[in-house]
């Protein structure tokens, strides 16, 4: 397991809790703890039919490790976009981070909805899910091995963020429609400048795992890339495998007030 993260069952304290982030980032302000955000979330009647002791699961399990990591740049990032995004764009962004924050999901992304996408396939099951998540077990990918109950419901998990984040249809199926899925070119300006400023070449932008979440190649992320050329967020230089990009922006917040324009 040198180099990978454990597979954690973390999804069961929420799927993809679309209207509590959206919530919980207008309630957060930069500097704010996940204690200090718990207090202000139960004094502010945002949630009354969400028990304290929910509403704390959601936070510490869900929220934090999601959007207050690498000094809360995610929630600051997403605050400042959030007026500025319509529904599908703000779920691609909430997909990206808790993917992230939940290896196993994005693993589950990429290996089998894309798979299954890619090879024709009208449906994803939760059969497909719990067979995904039993190899995982063969390949040591948990820390202990799961009980069957676990595999099950962590199964459903999966499906169920899927459904949540628009790439599968909603409701309390086995089996579920997958649904045309297509990144929107806010999030690709925003994961392109996200990892250029976390420092990586031009080159290994173009083939991170990130790109994968959205069923992206290398080709695929370089005709994004020419795209967002053409609106101005960047200049790009292709020759062969070389690529090089003329960056215009010096920091992520300056980047999310052009971002809000797209």
């Amino acid at each position: 397991m040198i180099g990978k993260s454990y597979y954690t069952t973390q999804l069961g304290a929420g799927l993809g809790l679309i209207e509590e982030t959206k919530a919980l980032l207008e309630l957060w302000e930069s500097g704010m703890t996940s204690s200090q955000l718990q207090q202000v979330s139960l004094k502010s009647g945002r949630f009354p039919n969400v028990a304290a002791r929910r509403l704390r699961n959601i936070i510490a399990e869900c929220f934090a490790p999601r959007y207050l990591v690498n000094d809360g740049n995610p929630a600051i990032h997403l605050k400042q976009l959030l007026p500025h995004l319509n529904a599908a764009e703000f779920k691609q962004f909430l997909l990206l981070f808790t993917c992230r924050a939940n290896v196993i999901l994005g693993d589950f992304v990429r290996q089998v909805y894309w798979e299954r996408y890619a090879a024709g396939h009208t449906e994803l099951s939760n059969d497909d899910a719990r067979r995904f998540v039993e190899s995982a077990i063969d390949r040591g990918r948990m820390s202990k091995r799961w009980s069957e109950s676990m595999v099950r419901r962590v199964s459903g998990y999966l499906t169920g963020c899927c459904a949540d984040y628009g790439m599968l249809e909603n409701g309390l199926r086995s089996s579920r429609k997958i649904l045309p899925f297509r990144i929107a070119p806010k999030v690709s300006a925003y994961i392109y400048h996200d990892l250029h400023f976390a420092e990586y070449g031009d080159n290994a932008i173009l083939s991170h795992e990130d790109w994968k979440l959205f069923g992206l190649d290398r080709f695929d992320v370089l005709d994004e890339s020419k795209r967002l050329s053409l609106k101005g967020i960047f200049i790009v230089q292709a020759a062969g495998e070389v690529v090089k990009i003329g960056w215009k922006y010096q920091s992520m917040e300056s980047l999310c007030d052009v971002i809000a324009q797209i």
